[in-house]
């Protein structure tokens, strides 16, 4: 069955990879956050869990101080840098975010590895851009900790045969939709990998909202399976509802 833009007003739609902040490289309506909620009125979307610009491309520990405090629609992601040179204790967050190649850390490092422990312990949910690092660093660090929520995103169409031997073998990968444009392509790793490891989500601003808001109505799949890719996954791992 299709889902229609009637049976998507039934379900919350979670953007789980969205960016707040002034890019240095653009003007974008997302600089603040009635700019950033402006436009999740525009494209229909409930909620995001938003990183700050400056925390992937400046310094994480102020980016992160200039997340707003949690709110219903806008939820704030920290970015962590592992090591003595980086941000510290994990906090009480469901979701963070990882950026080794902006910061110039190794993903499959010792420091790296032991916050992974840490972040498994605390059931705490990860993002990480699959375009910024190494396909056998990802590997290692998920099965160095099998516990770890790692929710890959960016991974383009040309991942998949990576992506799919990867979520064989480790049931808490998850991905995200921005990049997965593709003719079926969400539909392919929902079927293969069942629809509760797909997320919805854009990487807005900085790629394009609007396409992967209009896939999620579009998508060739049962309604219950494209209501868990719009908000029931991040409901379930980021909130624990759902």
């Amino acid at each position: 069955m299709t889902a229609t833009a009637d049976t998507a007003a039934t379900a919350p739609v979670v953007d789980v990879n969205r960016m707040l902040g002034p890019l240095p490289f653009d003007t974008v309506p997302s600089a603040d956050p009635p700019g950033l909620l402006r436009e999740l009125d525009r494209l229909r979307i409930d909620t995001a869990y938003a990183v700050h610009a400056h925390a992937v491309y400046g310094d994480p520990r102020d980016g992160n101080a200039a997340l707003p405090p949690p709110e219903r629609r806008l939820r704030p992601v920290p970015v962590l840098v592992p090591g003595p040179l980086g941000t510290g204790p994990l906090g009480t967050g469901a979701v963070v975010r990882l950026c080794p190649a902006e910061h110039g850390w190794p993903l499959a490092g010792r420091h790296s590895l032991d916050l992974a422990a840490d972040l498994a312990a605390a059931g705490t949910v990860t993002l990480l851009g699959w375009e910024g690092v190494v396909g056998d660093d990802v590997r290692r660090l998920a099965a160095a900790e099998p516990a770890l929520r790692l929710v890959l995103t960016g991974t383009g169409y040309r991942s998949g045969r990576a992506l799919a031997d990867l979520m064989d073998v480790q049931d808490e990968v998850y991905v995200d939709t921005s990049t997965l444009l593709g003719h079926l392509q969400v539909e392919w790793f929902a079927e293969r990998f069942g629809a509760h490891r797909v997320l919805f989500g854009t990487g807005a601003p900085v790629t394009d909202d609007a396409g992967p808001r209009h896939q999620l109505d579009t998508l060739e799949l049962p309604e219950p399976d494209r209501a868990l890719i719009a908000g029931g996954n991040a409901l379930r791992l980021l909130e624990g509802t759902g």
